[in-house]
C-alpha cells in the first residue's frame, strides 16, 4: 500500500555502543577467562535446524565465534540430551541440560557445572527450564507463541517459582518471550502493518495475539514491576528487531518486532556491560530469529 509505513532495520538501526562489539575468541576461551567478564547468549535456532539444515554449519561457526559463557537455546527440536552436549562441545562448553525431547525444547549450555536443575512442564506451553551456574539462576524462556491470556499465565507462574529463589539470587530470564516490551510501542505505533498482520495471523491460525484488537505489554511490564531489568532497553541506543529474519522473506511474517529479551535481577543488571540484539548479514540467514547477548562484569567462580 502506498505510504504504508513498516518497521525497518534502517529506520531504527541500533547505534554501536561502547564496548558492544562481540567478544571473539578461539574456541574453548570464554569471556569469563579473564576473570572479571562473563558472556551471556541467547538463540531460538528454529525447529532444531529441520527447516533448511544447510544453516547449521554457518551457526555453529558463529557460536564459536561468540564464545559465551552461558547459553539458553529455544526450538531445539529434535534434540536429545547427547546432541545438545555435543553441539556444546564444538563452542567449548561441557556442561549442558535439555528441557526434554519433544515439542520445542529448551535447553541450557556452559562453561561451567550446572547445579539445581529444574524441568516444569504444567502450566507452560513449552515448558520452563532452570539451573543454576556460573553463580546465576538461568531460565530458559520460550512463552506461547499466540495465546496473550496463556502469556499472563506463565508469567504469573514463572514469578511464583523466581520467588522460591534466596533473597539477593543473581537471576536471569532469557529467550523468546513472544510477546511485546512497553518500551518499544513507540516504533510499533509507527508500523501501519503492525496490527492489520496480527489480525490475519489470528484469523489464519485461530490465535489471540491480539487483546481487544490491540498489543498487550502486560506480559513484560509485570516481569519489570516484579524488578527486572530489561538489559537490551536499558543499553541500547534505538529500537531493533529481532524477528523475523531474511531467511524467511519469502514469507508474510509482518514487520519487525523484539520477542527475545534478557531480564535480569537488580543485582544482576548493575553488573552488565553491554546487552544487545546482533543483527547482521550473516545470523539473518541463521534462524528466523536474531540472537541476543549480553555482558556482565563477574568475577571468574
Amino acid at each position: 500500500m502506498k505510504g504504508q509505513k513498516h518497521i525497518n532495520r534502517r529506520q531504527f538501526a541500533v547505534k554501536t555502543v561502547t564496548g558492544a562489539s562481540a567478544l571473539l575468541l578461539p574456541s574453548g576461551l570464554h569471556a569469563t577467562g579473564n576473570g572479571s567478564k562473563l558472556k551471556l547468549l541467547s538463540y531460538n535456532v528454529w525447529y532444531g535446524f529441520n527447516e533448511k539444515a544447510e544453516r547449521k554449519d554457518d551457526w555453529l561457526k558463529f557460536m564459536i565465534e561468540q564464545a559465551p559463557d552461558i547459553v539458553s537455546l529455544q526450538e531445539l527440536n529434535d534434540y536429545t540430551p547427547e546432541k545438545l552436549a555435543g553441539d556444546a562441545r564444538k563452542w567449548g562448553h561441557s556442561h549442558s541440560v535439555l528441557l526434554k525431547e519433544d515439542g520445542f525444547p529448551t535447553g541450557i549450555t556452559s562453561s561451567q557445572s550446572i547445579t539445581e536443575v529444574k524441568r516444569m512442564i504444567e502450566g507452560f506451553h513449552h515448558g520452563l527450564l532452570s539451573c543454576k551456574t556460573h553463580g546465576i539462576h538461568v531460565y530458559a524462556i520460550h512463552l506461547h507463541p499466540s495465546n496473550w491470556e496463556i502469556r499472563l499465565k506463565e508469567v504469573e507462574l514463572l514469578l511464583k517459582e523466581v520467588a522460591k529463589l534466596p533473597p539477593n539470587a543473581k537471576v536471569v530470564l532469557v529467550g523468546d518471550f513472544n510477546t511485546f516490551s512497553p518500551h518499544d510501542k513507540a516504533a510499533y505505533d509507527q508500523a501501519d502493518d503492525m496490527i492489520p498482520f496480527f489480525k490475519r495471523l489470528d484469523i489464519r491460525t485461530k490465535g489471540k495475539n491480539l487483546r481487544n484488537g490491540q498489543l498487550d505489554y502486560r506480559h513484560l511490564k509485570n516481569l519489570e514491576d516484579a524488578g527486572f531489568v530489561d538489559l537490551i532497553h536499558r543499553k541500547r541506543e534505538a529500537f531493533i528487531g529481532t524477528f523475523p529474519t531474511p531467511l524467511r522473506a519469502d514469507e508474510d511474517m509482518g514487520p519487525d518486532r523484539r520477542l527475545d529479551y534478557i531480564l535480569a535481577s537488580p543485582g544482576l543488571a548493575a553488573s552488565c556491560l553491554t546487552a544487545k540484539c546482533i543483527v547482521n548479514e550473516t545470523t539473518g540467514l541463521l534462524s528466523d530469529h536474531q540472537p541476543v547477548s549480553a555482558v556482565f562484569d563477574f568475577p571468574a567462580r
